[in-house]
């Protein structure tokens, strides 16, 4: 069989994560993404939105167990998708299956079974990094979708956090091209789809849904990010400044890089400053707040040059391919990397 002439497409793939509280719509959401669709129905109520999908839904398995197990994703998906025509990968949810995980590698380390906290960390990790390579491989589109949960700080001041760590979500990052957030207007009783980023295309808008069942909105998302942009605009969007910091060092590390601080010390104080000042719900957030902090110091000292994107604003934020950024300078290189459930920023 001779080699097929490939076709340029209107949009990039569909490679999200969509992330919101339980019961605000997310699986809703996935019902209106490309047919026809495989779930992973972690939470084992894709059934209630099935009657939405366009076209046809398969399941990964019958016996539910299979679709919280890794190993068992794994085995199904490359039993199954060869030939099969699925366009669309929904994993619903991500919390289902890596927080088990999370809690047997707490009660492991609290029962003395793993001293070491990150080591029993491990088998999470492992399992992360299994998923994606089994969702990823076909080019299809693909879904990731993942809950918030209401959480207190340190201080016991009330906070927003997801239930995936940050050492998840840099993984994730570097499987996906756009990450939404359900949001919840109650003063208006409506609810809309936040682009919290977006690799090639412009991010930051909401999208509010006139259909209250998100009817056409992958659609009107698609629209809202790439219409208008060139490719030239694209490929400057995707090479602007980093979205995403694996740890604050690493942030830290960046700034210096850019000639932003004299001193490590100065770049500290100004990182818990920026952090205090803007209260990110995120690592993405922070992340964001700090670029901008940053440039906005380059551009009074007067040295930004051609630091700062010439892309349109609503579309800076991105990051590499293979990692949100990579790790450099002296901070970076003193700080160990380690599993952390709770996102430090």
């Amino acid at each position: 069989m001779g080699f097929k002439k490939m076709a340029r497409q209107k949009y990039p793939p569909r490679l999200w994560s969509l992330v919101g509280y339980p019961r605000c719509g997310k699986s809703t959401f996935a019902s209106r993404m490309h047919g026809p669709m495989v779930v992973v129905d972690a939470d084992h109520r894709f059934g209630e939105v099935l009657h939405l999908a366009s076209d046809e839904v398969f399941e990964l398995s019958e016996t539910r167990s299979d679709n919280v197990d890794p190993n068992q994703i794994t085995r199904l998906l490359n039993q199954n998708m060869p030939g099969s025509g699925v366009k669309t990968i929904v994993v619903d949810s991500l919390t289902a299956i890596i927080t088990p995980l999370v809690v047997q590698a707490m009660v492991d380390h609290d029962a003395g079974r793993e001293r070491n906290l990150s080591a029993a960390f491990r088998t999470k990790a492992l399992a992360m990094r299994q998923i994606q390579d089994a969702v990823t491989r076909w080019g299809s589109d693909v879904l990731w979708i993942y809950h918030l949960q209401d959480a207190r700080d340190s201080r016991a001041k009330e906070i927003t956090r997801s239930t995936i760590s940050q050492t998840e979500l840099a993984r994730l990052a570097r499987s996906i091209n756009v990450q939404l957030e359900v949001e919840l207007d109650e003063k208006n009783n409506r609810r809309g789809v936040r682009v919290v980023w977006a690799r090639r295309g412009r991010s930051g808008m909401t999208l509010w849904d006139d259909t209250d069942s998100w009817e056409g909105m992958p659609e009107k998302i698609e629209a809202a990010i790439y219409d208008g942009l060139t490719a030239d605009e694209q490929d400057r969007i995707e090479k602007s400044t980093p979205d995403y910091f694996e740890t604050p060092n690493d942030a830290l590390a960046w700034a210096m890089d850019q000639g932003a601080f004299t001193s490590l010390a100065k770049a500290k104080k100004a990182y818990e400053t920026c952090k205090q000042d803007t209260e990110p719900k995120n690592a993405r957030e922070m992340a964001q707040f700090w670029v901008e902090s940053v440039q906005g110091i380059l551009l009074a000292q007067g040295s930004v040059r051609d630091k700062v994107s010439d892309a349109p604003d609503e579309g800076e934020d991105d990051g590499e391919q293979e990692a949100p950024v990579a790790k450099k300078g002296k901070a970076a290189e003193e700080a160990p990397e380690q599993e952390e459930e709770d996102c430090p920023f």
